[in-house]
C-alpha cells in the first residue's frame, strides 16, 4: 500500500511539474522583416530616396503601391508586398506565412456625392530642394539640399510656417509651396483644381 501510495504521489507531482513548464512556455509568434537589401530594392522601384530604412516617405510610397495593388494599406514591408513588387524572399521568409491581414484590401469608401476622393498633396524631390535652400537661406535649416523630406527639414518647415503665418505642419503643402514661390507641377495643379470644385 505504500509503494502504491508512494508511485501516485510521484505520478502526480511529475503532472503538476511538467503542466506549471508547459504554462511558462509561450509560442512565440513570428515577426516579418524586410532585410535591408530588400528595403533598398523596394525604395528604388517606388522611386523614393534608397536609405535601406523604412522613414515616412517610404512608408507613404508603400501605402499607396498597396492601394494600387489591392492589398491592405499598411506601409510596411510585408510578404505580400515583396511579392507583389517581385522581390524574392529569404529561406526564412518563405517558411514564415503570409498574414491574412496584409491580404485584405482597404474598403473603399462608400461613393456619394458627399465623399469624394482625396488626393494627397506630394512635393516633388526637386520642391524639396529648392525648399531646403530657401529654409537654409533663411536660417531655419541648417542641412543639405537631398530632397528628402527629413526630421531636420520638417522642423525647418514648421518654423518657417510659424513665421509666415501658415499651419505649422512640417509638410511641404501647396500653400507653402505658393507662399515659398516654388511652381506647382502641372498634376499638383490639376489635383488642386478639382479639389476646389
Amino acid at each position: 500500500m505504500k509503494k502504491f501510495i508512494f508511485i501516485l504521489l510521484i505520478a502526480l507531482f511529475t503532472g503538476i511539474s511538467s503542466s506549471a513548464q508547459n504554462a511558462g512556455t509561450k509560442t512565440k509568434k513570428q515577426v516579418f522583416r524586410a532585410n535591408k537589401d530588400q528595403i533598398i530594392m523596394a525604395q528604388k522601384m517606388l522611386k523614393v530616396p534608397d536609405s535601406g530604412k523604412i522613414d515616412v516617405e517610404t512608408r507613404d510610397a508603400l501605402k499607396q503601391f498597396q492601394t494600387e495593388k489591392g492589398i491592405a494599406a499598411t506601409g510596411t514591408m510585408n510578404r505580400a508586398t515583396l511579392e507583389k513588387l517581385g522581390i524574392g524572399l529569404t529561406t526564412a521568409q518563405r517558411e514564415m506565412p503570409v498574414s491574412p491581414e496584409s491580404l485584405e484590401p482597404t474598403k473603399p469608401e462608400p461613393e456619394d456625392s458627399t465623399t469624394a476622393k482625396k488626393t494627397i498633396f506630394r512635393a516633388t524631390k526637386t520642391q524639396i530642394m529648392q525648399a531646403q535652400k530657401m529654409l537654409k537661406e533663411n536660417n531655419f535649416y541648417a542641412g543639405a539640399e537631398t530632397g528628402a523630406l527629413d526630421a531636420a527639414t520638417r522642423a525647418g518647415l514648421k518654423k518657417y510656417q510659424a513665421a509666415n503665418e501658415l499651419t505649422a505642419t512640417g509638410t511641404l503643402n501647396q500653400l507653402t509651396l505658393e507662399k515659398m514661390g516654388i511652381e506647382l507641377t502641372d498634376q499638383q495643379k490639376e489635383n488642386s483644381t478639382k479639389e476646389s470644385q
